[in-house]
């Protein structure tokens, strides 16, 4: 368990709750198409029912659980189909953002997403030298930090939650790749290198070609036909 006792602020409950189940779904914890039961989520994470229902709700509208006709609540499925649709959505809201905020960023935003950038590639290195859950998940917050720094200057805060939640959705995929081997860390960080500069020098057209290049290795899709320098 995770926490006991009673806590006066729900929402807080609600978003420790939330965080602890999120992850364990995106570790195939909590594989696809399983039944959520409240009391064995009790069991296992702490909390009130009321707390549970409301978390399982909250992960209901970020895609990451569906609830079921008998009422109750399952984890979403992980199909091709699944892959395949999470990959359109991150590819159309994540390039749509990036060119708004490489429209609008400033010298504050250009600092951000270096820095960002920078955590990445030194949570990069961890997670390559001792790959563990630990250190996954510093490396999978890194990831998450860094998409959502370079949309961050975009003028839409709802264009940001909407390309936040797919990213969300898209974890548990690109979590199995880490566990699986299958990431080539060195093509990735001079993908990663190329795509900061082209953001900072904003070459946009090589900027969102390497960010579609970047999401679709990200779910491990392959890569577009579009070529940069």
């Amino acid at each position: 368990m995770l926490f006991g006792g009673r806590n006066s602020d729900d929402e807080t409950v609600v978003a420790m709750l939330a965080s602890a189940i999120r992850r364990d779904i995106s570790f195939g914890v909590l594989p696809p198409d399983e039944k959520l039961k409240i009391e064995a989520l009790r069991q296992a994470y702490g909390g009130s029912n009321h707390s549970m229902r409301e978390t399982l709700r909250m992960l209901s509208a970020e895609g990451l659980v569906e609830a079921t006709s008998q009422r109750g609540f399952r984890v979403m499925s992980a199909t091709q189909e699944d892959l395949e649709d999470i990959l359109l959505m991150r590819i159309q809201t994540e390039k749509l953002g990036l060119s708004r905020a490489m429209e609008r960023g400033d010298v504050a935003w250009e600092s951000k997403v270096v820095a960002a950038f920078h955590a990445l590639s030194r949570a990069e290195a961890a997670v390559v030298a001792q790959p563990e859950d630990i250190t996954a998940l510093e490396w999978d917050e890194a990831c998450r930090a860094a998409s959502e720094t370079l949309l961050s200057a975009c003028g839409s805060r709802r264009l940001i939650q909407v390309a936040g939640k797919f990213y969300n959705q898209s974890r548990r995929f690109r979590l199995a790749l880490l566990r699986e081997g299958r990431i080539d860390f060195l093509e990735r960080a001079d993908r990663l290198e190329r795509l900061q500069r082209a953001v900072l020098s904003r070459d946009e057209v090589s900027a969102l070609a390497l960010l579609e290049e970047d999401i679709r290795a990200d779910l491990g899709a392959g890569k577009t036909t579009a070529r940069t320098q």
